[in-house]
């Protein structure tokens, strides 16, 4: 555990201590961003709907655009500009009074969020190999994990004081947390001179001479579009713990406080178990299956959901933990298995345009999640066994298509 908030590698230092500012602004931020949007500036709730829905529609084509960049100018590059960009688009929040400028500024922060994610997402894919990157990437989410939590509870002062002044402070925090965490990234290429040889050789591959030289684009390889389109339907359940699983509870017998337990549990388990499930994904044919167990996982909390609307609140409470341990465990296996995929699938040459590929996917499915999750909801227990469906068919996919590309992808892909 030590290794995981404190690496050795420089390059994974510097990552973690930038991912530790980007994920105390996140917490931060999503503790009262709608509140601030809503009682401070005054928005209607539909109206800040609409704006991130359009906010998130931007950040599909952000995470690709942001992965093509980073094969040319180089990602660390990309991520420093992109996190700080990102921050003085949080900083302009405070200055928000209408709806035009709210959802200019929303376009602005997810475009840069989504763009900071994908040269990440490069970054690791160039600097690391094998199952190094998977393992170094788990890492990351449990730092992003723990920090988020420790993020909304330092919000929790500006809840309690509750005055539009403490809102408005809140949101600038974030800003200046999310400025922070570019310090640890600027001049990474100088204080480590292998990344910045390394980068400049994928400038010179993506740009080369010839297109012989240049890798392909992702958007050319079916494998990989296969790949990504199965990733992002499982990845759809992080809809559920955010949005379906509350609804749900408050449909039933349940007290609506065990929401908070149940969130509580989601992150002990990740930051407990994600490291150690990641480890051999980093063989494209074993992540494959371990997306396909994420998959019958999701699909066994769907119908733990489904069976806490019946029988009575004790019953319902242990249902819901039961429901919720499996949905994070499938969690868990899905991130692990998708990485693995999304790194040992993709050419390397082009490992920024496929990375951001790959983003843009999650970019989709936390679009979509939402409207499953609540679809879900709505249609009680065949709206439960739709979405089991769903995820079995998906994580299924993922494992034929890495069958067949354990026979086909080439040494040093």
């Amino acid at each position: 555990m030590i290794q995981t908030f404190l690496p050795t590698d420089r390059v994974a230092r510097s990552l973690t201590v930038s991912t530790m500012a980007f994920a105390l602004s996140s917490g931060v931020f999503y503790a009262v961003s709608t509140l601030y949007f809503t009682l401070v500036v005054g928005l209607g709730t539909t109206t800040v709907g609409l704006g991130l829905g359009i906010a998130g529609g931007t950040g599909v084509l952000a995470s690709y655009a942001g992965g093509w960049l980073a094969d040319r100018v180089g990602a660390h590059h990309v991520q420093t500009v992109a996190t700080g960009l990102n921050g003085v688009a949080l900083l302009a929040y405070s200055f928000v009074s209408d709806a035009v400028a709210f959802t200019l500024i929303a376009c602005l922060a997810v475009i840069m969020r989504s763009a900071g994610s994908a040269s990440k997402q490069a970054m690791l894919a160039r600097w690391y190999t094998g199952p190094e990157r998977v393992e170094v990437r788990a890492r990351m989410r449990v730092v992003t994990n723990v920090f988020i939590g420790l993020g909304t509870l330092a919000a929790a002062a500006a809840l309690l004081i509750g005055t539009a002044q403490a809102y408005r402070v809140a949101v600038v925090v974030a800003g200046v947390l999310l400025l922070a965490a570019t310090v640890p990234l600027a001049g990474l290429g100088r204080r480590v001179p292998e990344l910045a040889a390394r980068m400049t050789a994928a400038r010179t591959a993506a740009a080369g001479e010839g297109a012989a030289s240049a890798g392909p684009s992702p958007l050319r390889d079916r494998r990989y579009l296969a790949s990504v389109a199965c990733n992002a339907v499982v990845a759809t359940q992080f809809g559920l713990l955010t949005v379906g699983m509350p609804l749900w509870v408050a449909t039933t017998g349940a007290p609506t406080a065990i929401i908070s337990a149940l969130l509580v549990l989601n992150t002990v388990l990740v930051a407990a178990l994600q490291v150690r499930a990641s480890r051999g994904t980093g063989d494209v044919r074993a992540a494959g299956r371990t997306v396909r167990r994420a998959s019958w996982l999701l699909a066994t909390a769907c119908g733990l959901y489904a069976l806490a609307g019946y029988g009575s609140v004790i019953v319902a409470c242990v249902l819901f933990v039961l429901a919720a341990s499996a949905h994070t465990m499938g969690e868990i296996l899905g991130e692990a298995g998708g990485w693995g995929m999304a790194f040992e699938l993709a050419d390397q040459r082009s490992a920024g345009a496929y990375q951001g590929l790959s983003q843009a996917g999650y970019a989709i499915a936390s679009m979509l999640s939402p409207i499953l999750a609540t679809t879900a909801v709505e249609h009680g227990t065949p709206g439960w066994a739709g979405l089991a469906a769903l995820f079995v068919l998906a994580g299924t996919g993922a494992a034929a298509v890495t069958r067949r590309a354990a026979t086909l992808v080439p040494a040093g892909r």
